[in-house]
């Protein structure tokens, strides 16, 4: 309890290594930096961190697999849908890569603050709130081929199993798949912000 015999609302803000304090509940781009994002992002772990390798294989390095494949399935494709592709998990930065069937346990509550995030991300970086039907479309079609991929390169699948749960992507080449360090990954993620804005 406070002075006024009020119990205090919980603390609802992130503070981020830049100094910003990202209100989780009401988003504000201003207190978006792709460098809070970027070292995040590198050091948060996909599926759970139950990956081969040395290092995890982080949420930045699937963000530019997901760029890479959305670029070989739209090759004509304008910088700044390239930039929502690479963008596509940012919000994970804050609060985590959860995998699927948590989130299904865990229900909207958790998708909408998943989405107040993304909002703000895409406001600061000059995206669009909510991207076109057809851009989301494509950027998820990669996605989906990159989570095929990584399930059988580091994630312990086999080919059946990956095949039956995430469906086989047709026509796209698996590319080399080999976790790296954070640090590489963060120089990586942000290389390509860079080229992209």
């Amino acid at each position: 309890m406070n002075s006024t015999g009020k119990t205090p609302a919980p603390r609802a803000w992130q503070r981020m290594l830049s100094g910003r304090r990202l209100d989780l509940l009401d988003p504000s781009p201003l207190d978006v930096e792709i460098e809070d994002i970027a070292h995040g992002l590198s050091r948060v772990a996909r599926w759970n961190g139950q990956t081969n390798g040395a290092w995890p294989f982080s949420v930045a390095q699937h963000s530019l697999l997901v760029l890479s494949l959305y670029e070989r399935l739209q090759p004509g494709a304008a910088k700044r849908w390239r930039l929502a592709a690479l963008l596509h998990d940012a919000a994970e930065y804050v609060v985590g890569d959860l995998i699927s069937p948590f989130k299904a346990a865990v229900g909207t509550d958790y998708k909408d603050l998943e989405r107040r995030l993304e909002r703000a991300i895409h406001l600061r970086f000059g995206l669009p709130a909510l991207l076109p039907g057809e851009v989301a479309r494509n950027i998820k079609r990669a996605d989906l081929a990159s989570a095929y991929f990584e399930a059988v390169t580091v994630a312990g699948f086999d080919v059946v199993e990956a095949s039956r749960i995430f469906q086989r992507p047709a026509k796209i080449v698996c590319p080399e798949i080999r976790p790296i360090s954070p640090s590489r990954a963060k120089r990586a993620f942000l290389d390509r912000f860079q080229a992209l804005v």
